[in-house]
């Protein structure tokens, strides 16, 4: 290690360590890549929630997605699904935490949430995955 290195001018963690702490992060999130993959295979492991407000979900979602507003996100409109189900949830892109606002109301709810990294921003303008606009019709 140099001390000129602003990149190493704190060690890196023992492998131990770092293996515990990016295990618990991947239990906790997901990527567009990864959610469209287990679309593609038709793998319904999971609930995608668009989180944002109905007037964005109309305007764009990703395909299979389910709108959900996380202002609105409590106990009765969860109460449809089964108690192990999981839910991947998501927003706008990294400037937005609603994604995490609806995590932590589904997660004190009891039932199983990642989030998806990048939101509808990397999943529709970066990697160009299907959406659902306006009248719900893929978008390719």
């Amino acid at each position: 290690m140099t001390a000129s290195s602003k990149v190493l001018a704190f060690a890196p963690a023992d492998s131990d360590s770092a293996h515990r702490f990016f295990s618990r992060k991947l239990a906790l999130e997901t990527d567009c890549s990864d959610v469209y993959a287990d679309i593609q295979a038709g793998n319904q492991a999971f609930v995608l929630l668009d989180v944002r407000s109905g007037q964005a979900f109309e305007k764009s979602h990703a395909i299979t997605a389910v709108s959900m507003p996380h202002a609105d996100i409590n106990r009765q409109c969860l109460s449809k699904y089964a108690d192990d189900t999981v839910f991947v949830v998501y927003c706008w892109g990294p400037g937005c935490n609603g994604a995490t606002k609806a995590a932590a109301k589904i997660s004190a709810l009891g039932y199983g949430v990642k989030e998806m990294i990048g939101g509808i921003h990397y999943w529709e303008d970066f990697e160009r995955y299907p959406v659902n606009r306006r009248l719900a019709q893929a978008q390719v």
